[in-house]
């Protein structure tokens, strides 16, 4: 038997810079904690369906990724005393928002763990792996500033006689940690994007967050450029740390451009293949927060870096095929009828495939490094 389901997760505090949480919550029978999952609907693609078990179950909205990040089995005894296999795929799905009611509310309790103690609170060893594997890797504690030289040969890997070498040189600049407040931005910025192209109210304030964000990703953009100039001894070539700094700051910049087009255009519904690229967006941003600070000790993580990686260039792949076959439909649809609100439309879905386009290619720059340095 198949089913789906979704993890859902959230980054807490107000700047959404905080821990990353997964939602759980109770079955109706045993109330063991669980995701929420349930039997693909007819007509409906997998990934929407989990959604919709999503808010029915647990009571939650946000944007779905329709690339799978796994899945796990586990038994079921039913009604006839069968004990049956399941098969569950699994979604991730970044919550935007929890609903007051909600349909199963009477029957289920949801709660907010951390990764470590929701992948211990359930009771399926795969399910356990998944969610461990989904995990950050605690990058916002590696994030944390610091500016302790002695420390520096645990942190790069580099041999010993190097780091001393390296205690009579000039500082090697705060490079990683401005790759790392620029991937929170990247996080906080897709977000924003896939609570816009819900539609609704509120529009002008998820686009007025889009252009802050990439404001402040433009600031750590130049502070990168120009330490890079003023700094004798990167950890990297320099042309690695530009180049990878620039792919990550095109991809906030297409995302303004989307909400600038929305702004300019007054678009307040959107498509649903703009929904799915945007939930690729968001899991691809995540996959590059927890990638950033792997960097500090490339040798030890190749093996994790090389994972998010090979995600984000599927990922890319799988928005390809989304953003084809939705101007497909839409020019089928509209493009005699209306031919404005498919020229609107194919400007939105060009800035979505080019997010992800420089989402690949902030994976082709790590790949790069890990080649250069594992």
């Amino acid at each position: 038997m198949r089913q789906i389901a979704v993890l859902p997760y959230r980054f807490g505090g107000p700047a959404q810079d905080g821990p990353t949480e997964i939602l759980l919550i109770t079955s109706r029978e045993t109330k063991r904690w669980v995701i929420p999952k349930g039997n693909p609907l007819t007509g409906m693609e997998r990934h929407t369906a989990a959604a919709v078990e999503a808010e029915e179950e647990a009571g939650v909205i946000g944007a779905v990724c329709p690339t799978p990040i796994g899945s796990y089995q586990y038994r079921k005894r039913r009604a006839n005393g069968a004990s049956i296999m399941y098969h569950v795929e699994v979604f991730p799905l970044a919550v935007t928002n929890e609903l007051n009611e909600w349909k199963e509310m009477d029957e289920r309790e949801r709660k907010w763990f951390a990764f470590a103690d929701a992948a211990a609170a359930v009771d399926e060893a795969d399910l356990q792996a998944l969610i461990r594997s989904f995990g950050d890797g605690g990058f916002r504690a590696v994030a944390q500033p610091r500016g302790v030289v002695p420390n520096r040969d645990d942190k790069t890997g580099a041999r010993r006689m190097f780091a001393w070498f390296q205690r009579l040189l000039p500082r090697q600049g705060n490079f990683f940690e401005l790759f790392e407040s620029h991937a929170a931005t990247l996080v906080a910025a897709a977000n924003a994007l896939s609570r816009m192209l819900q539609g609704g109210e509120g529009m002008a304030d998820h686009v007025r967050e889009i252009v802050e964000r990439e404001h402040d990703a433009d600031a750590i953009t130049r502070e990168v450029l120009q330490t890079v100039r003023r700094t004798f001894l990167t950890p990297f070539d320099r042309g690695a740390i530009t180049d990878l700094i620039a792919s990550m700051d095109d991809a906030i910049d297409e995302m303004q451009k989307t909400a600038g087009a929305v702004d300019l255009y007054d678009v307040t519904e959107f498509e649903p293949e703009m929904r799915d690229i945007a939930g690729i967006i968001v899991d691809a941003a995540r996959l590059t927060a927890e990638a950033l600070p792997l960097l500090r000790n490339i040798g030890a993580n190749g093996a994790r870096l090389h994972e998010l990686t090979e995600r984000l260039v599927r990922m890319e792949g799988h928005a390809d095929e989304i953003h084809a076959s939705g101007l497909k439909r839409l020019f089928r649809e509209h493009g005699e009828a209306n031919p404005t609100r498919f020229l609107i439309a194919r400007e939105l879905f060009r800035h979505l495939e080019r997010v992800t386009d420089s989402f690949e290619d902030v994976a082709n720059e790590i790949d790069g490094l890990v080649i250069d340095h594992a």
